[in-house]
């Protein structure tokens, strides 16, 4: 059976499965539980200077599809609203009880050097594994100039992670916000404050839906609404993206990451770590799943490597980097068009539909003499776009095969239509 622990930061965890900052780690009977259950860390829920915040009820909104899948959760959820002394006491217990096991203590504090240097050092004595800063929560803290009111300012994000490294001598994760133009400057950032890891994403500012009715945003507290923090399976490719230009990016690539958005699968944790994270932290799949849900990820990813013949998560974490590359470094060359499988055709008509309203008019809908419909797929239409691949409801009724050209490699840069060419050269 493969080996699923790792390292990150410097601190060994028994698998790459921690339970991210949330409502989930918010206390002992949860972080016990979630132990129990297998998750090889817990993030606790961030911790901020006394008195404690105050929530407000009705705090979830929701993104259904059609058929009410859940999608997605927006929160307007603050930081922990217990005291700080409860929290520190349980985290020891927790350390005392459970020494093999992770526990990273989460942080949010105003923009003040003695803030985040005494509070890091009460929560580091506590026995944690190392320090995330919360420089990410878009709604409620930032109004107060905390979390993504930092996190959107890389000068800011570089002071308080330096702060922090000054006052503890334990690993210090920066947890970065996605509501920023370019994740790179905050990655470069949290580097220069000398950050062992970053995490990454927080959730994405956003506002859910909206109640027609009563004209109000949701979730609803007594009439108002306001934007929370949106996190699930939508915002994965989000993640998936801001991941991978940490990774391969020459100035941010020795950055060590835990990531996080959306992870519901043992797939989905694999493509993280496949695109640079050294371990993935998980929240709305256990908030709808519970806590056993990481018997799927952990079973799931055990099968698939040795399936692949790893024996260890770092034979495949950071392998898909290298072919992560800028659009103008893709093969103009390269050619591929949809092959349609006349036994798994149901004749429902949907890639002909897609492909006629909204692409190349490359499916033809013809009549057989024997009654109903084929669809053949006209090739020099086809530009290879896979809509109708993506569209289709059976499984490998459609594929998409690559057409051997002859031609070399050749990126846009190189084109002979690329107007600019002349000027490179």
């Amino acid at each position: 059976m493969a080996d699923l622990s790792c390292k990150i930061a410097g601190i060994d965890s028994l698998n790459p499965f921690w339970l991210a900052s949330a409502p989930p780690t918010d206390k002992k009977y949860n972080v016990v539980r979630a132990f129990q259950a297998g998750w090889g860390g817990v993030v606790w829920k961030t911790l901020g200077i006394d008195p404690p915040v105050v929530n407000v009820s009705s705090r979830y909104g929701a993104h259904h599809d059609q058929n009410r899948r859940l999608l997605g959760i927006n929160n307007i959820e603050l930081i922990s609203d217990r005291p700080l002394a409860l929290n520190l006491q349980e985290i020891r217990e927790c350390r005392a009880e459970w020494p093999d096991h992770v526990i990273i203590g989460s942080m949010m504090a105003p923009i003040e050097e003695r803030a985040w240097k005494d509070l890091a050092q009460q929560i580091a004595e506590s026995g944690v594994h190392g320090i995330e800063l919360n420089l990410g929560c878009p709604h409620g803290m930032c109004e107060r100039g905390m979390g993504s009111a930092i996190g959107q300012v890389p000068e800011m994000v570089e002071q308080v992670t330096r702060w922090v490294k000054e006052a503890v001598d334990i690993p210090v994760f920066t947890k970065l916000t996605p509501n920023i133009t370019n994740i790179l400057w905050s990655a470069e950032a949290a580097l220069k404050g000398g950050a062992d890891a970053v995490s990454l994403i927080n959730t994405v500012n956003s506002i859910i839906s909206v109640d027609l009715d009563q004209m109000v945003p949701e979730p609803m507290v007594d009439g108002k609404g306001t934007h929370g923090g949106y996190c699930g399976s939508a915002v994965k490719p989000i993640a998936l993206n801001m991941v991978a230009e940490i990774a391969r990016t020459p100035e941010t690539r020795a950055l060590e990451i835990s990531g996080i958005g959306g992870i519901t699968t043992w797939k989905d944790a694999a493509e993280f770590m496949a695109l640079g994270a050294n371990a993935v932290q998980v929240c709305t799949a256990a908030m709808i799943y519970g806590f056993r849900v990481v018997d799927d990820l952990i079973d799931g990813m055990s099968q698939w490597m040795d399936d692949q013949g790893y024996s260890s998560v770092d034979q495949f974490t950071r392998k898909a980097v290298p072919q992560v590359a800028n659009w103008n470094e893709l093969n103009m060359n390269f050619d591929t068009k949809a092959v349609i499988d006349p036994d798994k055709c149901i004749e429902c008509g949907r890639c002909h539909i897609a492909c006629e309203d909204t692409s190349h008019q490359a499916i033809a809908m013809n009549a057989k003499p024997e009654g109903g419909k084929e669809f053949v797929v006209i090739d020099e239409e086809c530009v290879g776009c896979n809509l109708c691949y993506h569209i289709c409801p059976v499984p490998d009724c459609i594929t998409m095969e690559p057409v051997k050209t002859d031609k070399p490699y050749m990126t846009w840069p190189q084109h002979p239509l690329n107007p600019m060419r002349d000027a490179a050269e």
